[in-house]
């Protein structure tokens, strides 16, 4: 029996006594069946900021091109007390900026932050506001300064939220329905006006049915549970269950307020005035039920009772829950039917419209606080691409700061720059790790790598074409709710529009669909006020460009208009909504079709399937990265530069190893077909499929050794991702079991684990790993910009995708190394540095000079140096003001031959001490004693 059923005899949504339900709409209280904006929500009283200690006379250090931050991973086993505790290290190391993981309050048991649940508050998992004065206090006794993560898109959608909590308890009417992207008269009337919650295991009927879903009492307040979830029940809603409850106890006083509850303003009606009588009653009405049971145990009792029975009884059960203000759902509902911007297509993470200043207001009274009083003094920007208007934002924001440093986590595709306009220092170093990467791939093999992993594998799809088919597979799967958003909208303004009034819905939503594959950047940024730039108008065009030689079949008007429509010159207000909020679909579309599908579908080389990175680029040219060193010493150079972070795939040591099989494409060739004969015996009815295969085979030489459990682990998810054969969403355990068992077997063979190790000592993969390790340090450390050590990476770190470098950090070893190594030469052999001491040795090294001479690497000066020779080539020669870095780049340690052209003068090298002139120098000479060199000008 159904809602609809004839059988019920009146409007299913009519409640009971034939009140109406708190989705009912009062005549006249919508006009035309629009929800009028929300009143301004009373902006909840923000804690006072956490006490900090007096600043010490000498202030923490700004950010400056000398600076160097080391990221942390706040989480309840690493909180505020842990930073203190770790503060003498850093200082000790050289960096000038601990940067912070987000640390507002998050969901319980949270591991990373990006779930705020209370902006207003410290995380009390971490130590709450008594820990964290004591770790800002630790900071500025030794000098160090604060960055912090900060998350403006998106909060957790979840009972821990309690500005969540209010919307769904009180629907348009709630207090802070207005700081939630949320769409309320989205879907058909089962949805309109209610918000999607979809975390059911199964077809809402049938949980129903099973007796999965339970009401019960707290206090005044009632909740609907399942499993682990708590929903609140709406308090006008309450009305037929307490009249009932009434009738039970006898009690007059108990069926006066139900008879109150059954009063309170519609959920629906969202002046200020009913917004402000239906908070105030709500907050009156509980209080006296929560007294009312707490004297009469009676009352209590029948009230439970009540519960009770609506819960075993199906059909009043759902009478109830259709009267609230969400609805309960399928989980697999979401990727169609979701009404709320998610953060990508995470269903717990609801967009912020942080776009409205009294949003803003509300969501940073806190970070602004803590960047007042000094504890904070520089901030990193989360996925910057998901506002609606990003530029209005970090105006906003370098005007609430004033003037406070800022970067931003932005993906630059190849070819795109960061918007000159941004009031930003720069980026969080995506652009600077996809240079290191593509500097250390030897191009010149990119045919013959290209032939044997499309032989090997049968894959012979271009990447580009791998891209387009995974954003569409995003599209049609779990992000086809924001696309039916936009569709809806374009719907619209094609009805205004006689040349394109006759589109089916259908059509509106390929053509959609083809534009956006066909974007190949994250997004664009027309925005209200100004023009599209000559970028945007070219990206539109190239988007559009791709759709028309994609689809033929489609009108190709329709498409033409779209682009119009993208550039935000056309259909007014609406069609201005429909450029920002197709570029608010670009950007998750991109991020789950790129980074979270076609780097794992696409395997040729995986050190370059790197979140900023190109796969379909074999490498560039040195000439290359001189150029865009040099531009962002002009231009940036106070950008954020990095290797490795919390949401890279691989890290930086493991990218390096993996970057000299580019070197030797004949070696890897017959070592992988060597090792899939051998492993032929351990699949599983012919599972995994050879593009895995390949992908583990890399994964294995990158991180080794491994131990099964992280190889399984990190397949289970690469292959999830793929979406080819399994996924998250619908998993194949025919298949994932085929792959960990293939996985796990391959490890635990005695003969594979031999051919593994005689090919990387034969190759001496390891060792020119290490040294590509730390040429990327050294330019990590001497190339313009602000550089970032992610937590424990100042040792060989061969961590792979999260939550395997999430791991624990072991502070002690990395303390005691860098104490052994403080007053040291250059370690020994490479070979046989199996912890990392040379690694820690060398940043050690350089953040000191950072420190020492500041003027040096805040110098926007940048100068190739001229290299000469059989292997010029394979040389990275540059020149700062006072500074020159020469690194290898490829092939093994024989230098003969090959010299480098310093500048005139004398030059001390920062790591030996040893002294050379200016002029030019034999490369062996340069880097005899240690596989890199940095050399200060003596004198200056």
């Amino acid at each position: 029996m159904t809602q609809a059923d004839p059988e019920f005899g009146r409007d299913p949504r009519v409640g009971p006594d034939g009140a109406a339900p708190d989705g009912a709409v009062p005549d006249g209280a919508v006009p035309d069946g629009a929800v009028p904006a929300p009143a301004a929500p009373d902006t909840p009283a923000a804690p006072a900021a956490p006490a900090a200690p007096a600043a010490p006379d000498t202030p923490a250090p700004r950010l400056a091109g000398s600076s160097a931050t080391y990221r942390l991973q706040l989480h309840g086993g690493f909180g505020f007390d842990r930073v203190a505790e770790v503060s003498a290290y850093l200082q000790q190391l050289g960096v000038t900026h601990v940067y912070c993981s987000p640390y507002l309050q998050a969901c319980p048991g949270s591991t990373h932050g990006y779930d705020v649940a209370d902006p207003g508050r410290l995380n009390e998992e971490l130590g709450g506001a008594p820990a964290y004065a004591v770790m800002v206090g630790a900071l500025r006794e030794r000098g160090l300064a604060q960055m912090l993560d900060i998350v403006p898109n998106h909060m957790a959608a979840q009972p821990a939220n309690p500005w969540w909590w209010d919307v769904l308890e009180n629907g348009p009417a709630s207090r802070y329905a207005r700081v939630f992207d949320i769409d309320w008269d989205a879907g058909d009337e089962k949805s309109s006006y209610r918000v999607l919650v979809p975390v059911l295991g199964d077809h809402y009927g049938r949980i129903l049915e099973a007796g999965e879903v339970t009401l019960d009492r707290s206090g005044g307040h009632v909740s609907v549970g399942y499993e682990e979830h708590r929903m609140p029940v709406s308090p006008r809603t309450l009305d037929g269950v307490l009249a009932a409850s009434a009738r039970r106890a006898g009690s007059a006083e108990l069926a006066r307020l139900a008879e109150g509850f059954g009063r309170m303003p519609s959920a629906r009606m969202t002046d200020p005035a009913a917004m402000a009588q239906r908070h105030e009653q709500k907050q009156v009405l509980t209080a006296e039920l929560e007294r009312l049971c707490q004297r009469r145990p009676a009352v209590a009792a029948a009230v439970d009772a009540e519960l009770a029975a609506v819960s075993a009884d199906v059909d009043r059960l759902d009478q109830l829950l259709a009267r609230q203000n969400y609805r309960l759902a399928f989980w697999r509902v979401a990727s169609e039917e979701v009404d709320y911007r998610r953060f990508f297509n995470i269903d717990s993470l609801v967009g912020v419209r942080v776009e409205d200043p009294e949003v803003f207001s509300q969501t940073h009274h806190l970070i602004l606080e803590l960047v007042r009083d000094g504890s904070v003094s520089a901030l990193r920007v989360d996925h910057v691409d998901g506002l609606k208007d990003p530029s209005g934002y970090l105006e906003a924001l370098g005007a609430a700061t004033r003037g406070a440093p800022v970067v931003v986590e932005k993906i630059l595709e190849p070819g795109e720059t960061l918007p000159a306009t941004w009031p930003v220092a720069g980026t969080s170093g995506y652009d600077f790790l996809a240079r290191v990467d593509n500097l250390f791939v030897a191009s010149e093999h990119e045919p013959a790598m290209t032939e044997y992993y499309q032989g090997f594998t049968g894959e012979t799809a271009a990447y580009d074409e791998v891209v387009v088919a995974a954003k569409h597979q995003v599209m049609v799967e779990s992000l086809a709710a924001d696309v039916e958003r936009l569709t809806g909208l374009l719907s619209a303004l094609c009805d205004q529009e006689r040349r394109h009034r006759d589109h089916t819905r259908r059509a509106l939503r390929a053509a959609v669909r083809e534009v956006v594959a066909h974007c190949r950047v994250y997004r664009t940024y027309v925005h209200r006020g100004s023009p599209p730039t000559g970028a945007d108008r070219r990206r539109v065009e190239e988007a559009v460009q791709g759709a028309l030689g994609a689809r033929p079949d489609l009108d190709g008007e329709l498409i033409r208009y779209i682009g119009q429509l993208a550039l935000g010159e056309i259909g007014g207000d609406a069609g201005l909504e429909f450029a920002l909020r197709l570029q608010q679909l670009t950007a998750p579309v991109m991020a789950k079709g790129v980074e979270d599908t076609a780097f794992y579908r696409y395997n040729r080389l995986i050190s370059l399937n790197e979140v900023g990175g190109d796969p379909g680029r074999f490498g560039r040219s040195l000439s290359a990265f001189h150029t865009d060193t040099a531009a962002t010493a002009a231009e940036w150079p106070l950008t954020m530069l990095t290797l490795s972070t919390h949401d890279t795939k691989r890290s930086a040591d493991v990218r390096a190893r993996i970057h000299v099989l580019s070197e030797i494409p004949d070696a890897w060739a017959r070592a992988v077909e060597a090792w899939a004969e051998l492993n032929e015996a351990h699949k599983v009815d012919g599972w995994p499929d050879a593009n895995a295969e390949y992908l583990l085979y890399q994964t294995v030489v990158g991180a080794w050794p491994i131990d099964t459990d992280r190889a399984a682990a990190f397949m289970a998810k690469a292959t999830r991702e793929a979406k080819v054969h399994t996924s998250w969403d619908r998993p194949e355990p025919v298949y994932d079991h085929a792959v960990e068992a293939f996985t796990k077997r391959i490890l635990t063979d005695n003969d594979f684990v031999v051919a593994v190790n005689t090919f990387l000592e034969a190759q001496a993969v390891v060792a020119r790993g290490r040294r590509n390790s730390l040429a990327q340090t050294a330019l990590l450390l001497t190339c313009p910009g602000v550089a970032d050590i992610y937590q424990g990476t100042e040792l060989w770190d061969l961590s792979l995708v999260d939550p395997d470098n999430r791991r624990p950090v072991d502070y002690g070893v990395r303390a005691r190394i860098r104490q052994e190594v403080a007053g040291a030469g250059p370690p020994g052999p490479l070979d046989g540095d199996e912890a990392g001491r040379s690694k820690l040795w060398l940043i050690a090294r350089l953040l000191a000079d950072r420190r020492a001479r500041p003027d040096v690497y805040a110098s926007g000066f940048y100068e190739p140096l001229a290299c000469s020779g059989s292997r010029a080539a394979d040389i990275v020669a540059f020149a700062r003001r006072g500074l020159v870095t020469v690194v290898p780049r490829a092939g093994r340690d024989d230098w003969s031959g090959t010299d480098v052209r310093l500048p005139k003068g004398s030059w001390r090298s920062v790591l030996t001490g040893a002294v050379v002139e200016g002029g030019r120098r034999p490369a062996g000479e340069l880097l005899s004693e240690f596989p890199v060199a940095v050399l200060e000008e003596i004198g200056r």
